[in-house]
């Protein structure tokens, strides 16, 4: 049975691919549709449903009623609560920034056309390829890191932030380096226990006369930047590392540490 969570605020839409999604044999068995008219209803059942209730994909729209982020904070949530789950965004707006940014920031799995001829076929080639992918690579909860808000998918390496995905400060448009990726986490699974710019570069499979202790500082100032602007912007990522939450430095500033701020809370 293919389980599918579909948000689509017009009716027109709701009436012409509501037989394809429910009568299309995905999997060899019947199909249960999940549909929201309203991202506030959507996002009220994924806080409501178990992690252990993904659904098999999710199918948005991006604009609904006149909102270009109504789809993507539905996506956001979705990624918090199941990170592997695919995302398929059925629009009008493609070819938009909305298609860039679905790609770009919230790692979507396929972006579909509405206004294109046979879009019923498309939308069904595009879940039967995506579920067939899912049942080969089969994403176990080891595939995924997960601590206090931060999300890492050790299997397509993005990393989420209350449920927004880690982009490259110096360029908003561009996903985080590999390297700062990697640093987050060996430092996670390591936590509470400090990593120096030796052990790190040893988990890098680094040079260690090249990589320094101002390589592995560098790294962990674009990974808090990372964070703020996941956050916001304002700073204040950056204030709580310093307060001793998140990416803390540790002793003689030669070693870096994640603290969740939950752990620290429960600590103090």
């Amino acid at each position: 049975m293919a389980n599918i969570f579909w948000v689509e605020d017009r009716t027109h839409w709701i009436d012409k691919f509501t037989p394809t999604l429910t009568q299309t044999d995905f999997d060899g068995k019947p199909n249960k549709l999940m549909t929201y008219k309203f991202a506030e209803a959507a996002k009220q059942q994924i806080k409501l449903a178990h992690a252990d209730q993904s659904p098999d994909i999710a199918i948005l729209d991006a604009n609904m009623n006149g909102n270009d982020e109504a789809g993507f904070s539905v996506s956001r949530l979705l990624r918090k609560k199941w990170p592997a789950l695919p995302i398929i965004y059925l629009s009008e707006h493609s070819g938009t920034h909305i298609e860039r940014d679905a790609f770009e920031q919230l790692g979507a799995t396929d972006f579909v056309a509405k206004h294109q001829r046979n879009v019923e076929a498309v939308l069904c080639w595009r879940i039967k390829s995506i579920l067939r992918q899912s049942a080969v690579t089969d994403t176990t909860p080891s595939d995924v890191i997960k601590s206090d808000e931060l999300t890492i998918d050790l299997c397509s390496w993005e990393v989420y932030w209350h449920g927004i995905k880690l982009m490259n400060p110096a360029n908003s448009k561009r996903p985080l380096a590999p390297t700062p990726r990697k640093i987050l986490r060996y430092l996670v699974e390591s936590s509470p226990t400090a990593l120096n710019t030796e052990q790190i570069a040893e988990k890098l499979d680094a040079n260690t006369e090249k990589f320094s202790y101002a390589s592995y500082r560098q790294h962990i100032k674009i990974l808090r930047h990372a964070f703020d602007l996941a956050q916001g912007g304002n700073g204040e990522f950056v204030q709580q590392c310093k307060n001793g939450n998140y990416i803390v430095t540790f002793g003689d500033e030669r070693a870096y540490c994640w603290r969740p701020a939950r752990s620290s809370n429960e600590t103090s």
